[in-house]
């Protein structure tokens, strides 16, 4: 009940969130807002703060926070005149922020929701915890416990391979975040993949069944796959 109520109320939230977009848009076509608010609402700006507040309430709290962020940082000279001495240092700025966004919410996340598992070797590791960016990675997972992990993206893209590995008794959770890159999952046939990826420009795919004939996946064998793909992909595949 839980799950089908969490994507009835981000399904609802889309929807106002669409409903929001083509109010504006009609506003604007029949020039009922001042063209200096016209410039401002309708923009990639804008279009970052808005996905931005849709993934938080979606409940991706760090993507949605860089988002807007981001947006904000180059709005502001849209609607405000900027020393040049501040221009200068505007994306070290930038970068500063980005950084506290993942330090505040990350260190939030470890103080509610303690880890319940244990780290193993390096190739051999129940839980990964990866970034990349401007860069690949390509990482090879052979736990006989896996609990899942966490992948983060940007610019660039991580592929694991879980074919020798073999999940928990409880399944497995791995939380994406992948924004202009993307995440790649190599996984055993039977395994019961679950999506549960917001994309905005974005997909989640999952090509095993071009891949494999009369493969029935086992209920008792589930990873999902949640999170967030921007401008990038999730995908999911055998080979």
């Amino acid at each position: 009940m839980g799950h089908k109520s969490d994507i009835s109320n981000r399904r609802a939230v889309l929807g106002i969130f669409l409903i929001a977009i083509g109010a504006l848009w009609i506003l604007e076509r029949l020039d009922l807002i001042p063209s200096f608010w016209n410039d401002i609402l309708i923009s990639w700006q804008m279009l970052l703060i808005g996905i931005g507040v849709f993934s938080i309430i979606g409940g991706n709290k760090t993507t949605g926070t860089i988002l807007i962020v981001i947006g904000g940082f180059f709005l502001i000279p849209e609607v405000a005149h900027i020393p040049y001495e501040l221009r200068r240092i505007g994306w070290p700025m930038l970068i500063i922020g980005v950084g506290v966004v993942l330090l505040v919410t990350q260190t939030g996340k470890h103080k509610k929701e303690p880890p319940h598992f244990e780290h193993g070797k390096s190739h051999g590791m129940d839980y990964f915890d990866d970034f990349v960016i401007f860069g690949g990675r390509e990482v090879y997972v052979d736990s006989q416990n896996f609990f899942g992990g966490r992948s983060t993206s940007v610019f660039g893209g991580t592929e694991y391979d879980l074919r020798q590995a073999r999940l928990s008794q409880n399944g497995a959770v791995i939380d994406c975040l992948a924004m202009f890159g993307g995440c790649g999952f190599k996984v055993p046939p039977d395994w019961t993949v679950k999506n549960e990826v917001t994309a905005i420009f974005g997909a989640f795919t999952d090509k095993r069944g071009t891949s494999l004939n009369q493969v029935v996946s086992d209920p008792s064998k589930t990873l999902v796959i949640k999170g967030f793909a921007a401008f990038g992909g999730v995908e999911v595949k055998y080979m």
